[in-house]
């Protein structure tokens, strides 16, 4: 009976123990974690991409017009960029990246593009083709395909994910291909085979544009075109529609994000048209993480 009183008196004193620990552990969390701003848990850098992106442009004029001289955005590639995003969202931890719509991460993830009462980022853009001059007379076929191409967020996005799952991109188009031919006789109404007339498709690294430029390859491919797909950055790209290097680009975000290459190439190229609306730019975090605007990133 001794005994018995001896082990519960023990195990109370344990359990006791232990209850003060775990206390004395989240006092300890909870302190370290009110006193440090976002700014200082993310060493005042948010994750970016290629550094010739609209986007990068447009964040770096955020950084200004908010006045958040400690921040930096740091330059790398759309797979890095999303890579880091889910290393950080797997453990919930913080992070900023710069984000657009359409994407697969917002189905991947819980997501919240953060306000911007400035407007830096602009209202929601569109997706245009562009072509070199001269295309139309060369390759009437191609222009044409080119100016009817449009489709939706929900069309990029079964490609998109079929990348992102680990399929191969033209796999991926040709899928989409497959299950919508209804959309692609649209685009192709009239048009009559070539024979192997070689065309170039310059397009960014983005998810959306992989989608969309390995989409219309095959598309072109099997009117008779000899395509050729060139991955370049965003400056690159319009200099190469711009001096007929390339012949289209699928890839052009405007009015906002290719603002300054539109106004630089202006008159040296031609807008084929708009192939996707609503699509948008922005600073992306987690659900997760208590901030709503860019705003508080000065705090």
């Amino acid at each position: 009976m001794n005994l018995k009183k001896k082990l519960v008196g023990l195990g109370a004193i344990a359990l006791l123990t232990a209850g003060l620990a775990a206390c004395g552990n989240d006092a300890e969390g909870d302190s370290s974690s009110s006193s440090e701003s976002v700014g200082e848990k993310l060493d005042y850098k948010i994750t970016g991409i290629d550094p010739g992106a609209g986007i990068m442009q447009a964040t770096e004029k955020a950084i200004d017009e908010y006045g958040l001289e400690d921040w930096t955005v740091t330059s790398g590639s759309s797979a890095a960029m999303t890579a880091a995003l889910k290393k950080a969202y797997d453990a919930e931890e913080p992070i900023i990246v710069t984000g657009w719509t359409p994407h697969w991460k917002f189905a991947e993830y819980d997501l919240k593009y953060l306000e911007d009462p400035k407007g830096v980022y602009g209202g929601e853009e569109e997706i245009h083709t562009i072509g070199r001059l001269g295309l139309k007379e060369d390759m009437p076929e191609a222009h044409q395909i080119l100016s009817n191409f449009n489709w939706s967020e929900d069309d990029m996005g079964a490609v998109m994910i079929e990348i992102k799952d680990g399929e191969k991109p033209e796999v991926a188009a040709q899928n989409w291909i497959d299950a919508n031919p209804e959309k692609v006789a649209e685009w192709t109404d009239g048009v009559e085979k070539v024979d192997g007339d070689k065309i170039k498709l310059a397009y960014v690294a983005w998810d959306s544009e992989i989608a969309s430029t390995n989409v219309m390859k095959l598309v072109l491919e099997d009117i008779g075109y000899d395509v050729t797909m060139s991955q370049v950055e965003a400056g690159p790209m319009w200099t190469a529609v711009a001096d007929g290097s390339a012949d289209a680009s699928l890839a052009a975000w405007l009015p906002l994000t290719h603002a300054t290459y539109a106004k630089e190439f202006d008159g040296k190229f031609e807008d084929l048209g708009i192939s996707m609306t609503g699509v948008k730019i922005g600073l992306v975090v987690p659900t997760y993480m208590e901030i709503d605007s860019i705003e508080d990133l000065a705090k």
